[in-house]
């Protein structure tokens, strides 16, 4: 079984929302464990990997939906998810927690949806790791490994929305005010998509190695 190999910061975590470090942890792994299935499946009958069959687009959204069954399970009540293609992802069912959206995204892309709501968001960015697990940099294997973690609450004017003529419909961005809004409670530097010598990646080392 795969486990989250980074650091976490707990103290990033906002407690008034209920979630905990433990939750995220065996969440993001119980999604690990579901996608290992399918691709053995896949790979036993001859077939590729889930994510080479489908849109990245597509994977992102079963790798997040895989996320939110994992709180629900591993939260012992205190979430549950939600219907699929409604806000938010997870809702609280107990009066210490709070509604949360989860959002993917790959690699160093800002997270988006079609909705721009306040309220607490967890967003997961991932890479995609080759068959020994290996993650090399600026390339692309096929099993998605979630690398950076962030959670805070957002308000509508954190997103940027657009709604341009012949497009699939409204897309709404966390923009760059949203995403440093949200506090980092997980990185693993060892799969991130950030260069050694850029400024995130060192404030990043900076961050964990008080941890």
């Amino acid at each position: 079984m795969r486990i989250l190999s980074g650091k976490f910061i707990p103290e990033n975590l906002n407690s008034s929302s209920g979630l905990t470090v433990e939750i995220v942890k065996q969440a993001i792994e119980y999604s690990y464990e579901i996608i290992d299935q399918i691709d053995e499946k896949l790979t036993s009958v001859g077939a590729n990997k889930i994510s080479q069959m489908i849109e990245l687009a597509n994977y992102s959204s079963i790798l997040g939906n895989l996320i939110a069954l994992g709180i629900e399970k591993k939260s012992e009540g205190k979430y549950i998810r939600n219907l699929p293609h409604k806000y938010p992802d997870i809702l609280a069912v107990s009066q210490t927690a709070k509604d949360i959206e989860i959002k993917i995204s790959l690699e160093l892309n800002k997270p988006k949806g079609h909705l721009a709501k306040s309220g607490f968001y967890m967003i997961c960015r991932y890479v995609l790791l080759y068959n020994d697990r290996n993650f090399v940099f600026d390339q692309r294997g096929d099993t998605a490994e979630i690398w950076e973690i962030r959670f805070g609450y957002l308000e509508t004017d954190d997103f940027n929305l657009s709604n341009t003529p012949g497009d699939s419909g409204k897309t709404a961005v966390i923009n760059k005010n949203g995403m440093e809004k949200l506090k980092l409670i997980y990185v693993n530097l060892e799969t991130t998509p950030f260069s050694k010598e850029s400024v995130t990646y060192q404030r990043y080392l900076k961050l964990i190695s008080n941890v």
